[in-house]
């Protein structure tokens, strides 16, 4: 009765999040790729980063939400403006938005520091498709097919320096609204991020990196990531983090071949969310290197 009980809550979970607007994709490893959260971050390495990554969410659940995300960006005009592209595929049981953006960032060096504010500026495919549940009358005009494309445009702001990385984002500004059944239906509010990370040298080779992602959005609690990692020989990462303490994760990252690298992160709900048995893995690959003479090397701690 239990088991019975909580299927049936998870489904009326995953019905909401279908009806009501949807979230921004959940992102573990957005230390390890923070352009998947601010525009800004466009460029800012000083060279090419391309960077592909895959999340699955409560992996055993069938219809559960999976993210994809590539994007790419390179540092221009002797590393004063960033250009790149981003494309995002977010699935969640019928539903499925397909976003491109293209993503620009301008940059101030200020003795030591380095401020970009950043824009992302694309479209959106919001798609429904009520063929892939069990429904008794596929022909049901309470689950009519979608498909509508919507402008999207987002900002951000991010401070640099040595030891610390600081960002201010909304990554979609434009709240969507598309026609279903000839009802109008909110798809999409704006939420708001505010992300930093400090680097502490313990030694030569060991490197404490703490860092914290806060998340708001109308009408929903604050969420809250805090992340400690340890960088080892500037070629390894290991870190934990937890989101709202109803979350928690592990994650890992190496550097190989001095351009490419990897990470994984792997996350187990508490009872209090979804249950124990969903668990979460996302995957990362990328290549970071110089292509102009500007361009700085890849051995950057962020």
């Amino acid at each position: 009765m239990k088991g019975s009980i909580f299927y049936l809550s998870l489904l009326l979970l995953l019905a909401t999040l279908s009806a009501q607007a949807q979230q921004d994709p959940l992102y573990g490893l957005y230390l390890n790729n923070p352009l998947v959260i601010n525009p800004a971050y466009t460029g800012l390495s000083n060279n090419l980063a391309v960077n592909v990554s895959y999340r699955r969410q409560w992996a055993s659940f069938d219809g559960a939400p999976n993210a994809l995300n590539a994007n790419g960006a390179i540092s221009l005009l002797h590393n004063k403006i960033g250009a790149g592209l981003q494309i995002v595929q977010d699935n969640i049981g019928e539903n499925k938005i397909t976003a491109v953006s293209g993503l620009f960032a301008y940059k101030l060096n200020l003795d030591r520091k380095v401020v970009s504010f950043g824009m992302s500026a694309g479209l959106t495919n919001y798609a429904v498709s009520p063929g892939k549940l069990n429904l008794q009358d596929p022909t049901d005009p309470f689950f009519p097919t979608v498909s509508e494309m919507v402008p999207t445009l987002g900002v951000g702001v991010m401070l640099k320096t040595d030891r610390y990385l600081l960002g201010v984002s909304v990554p979609r500004l434009i709240a969507a609204t598309v026609q279903a059944g000839g009802q109008d239906f909110k798809v999409y509010q704006q939420h708001y991020y505010l992300f930093a990370s400090y680097l502490f040298f313990v030694s030569e080779k060991v490197v404490f990196k703490p860092a914290t992602l806060l998340k708001a959005t109308n009408g929903n609690p604050l969420s809250v990531d805090v992340n400690l990692n340890l960088i080892l020989n500037r070629n390894y990462l290991v870190g934990a983090y937890t989101r709202n303490l109803n979350t928690f994760g592990l994650l890992a990252q190496m550097k190989f071949l001095d351009k490419f690298k990897l990470a994984y992160s792997f996350e187990v709900p508490t009872g209090a969310s979804v249950g124990t048995q969903f668990v979460t893995n996302e995957v990362l690959i990328g290549i970071r290197t110089a292509v102009f003479t500007s361009h700085t090397s890849v051995d950057d701690q962020f």
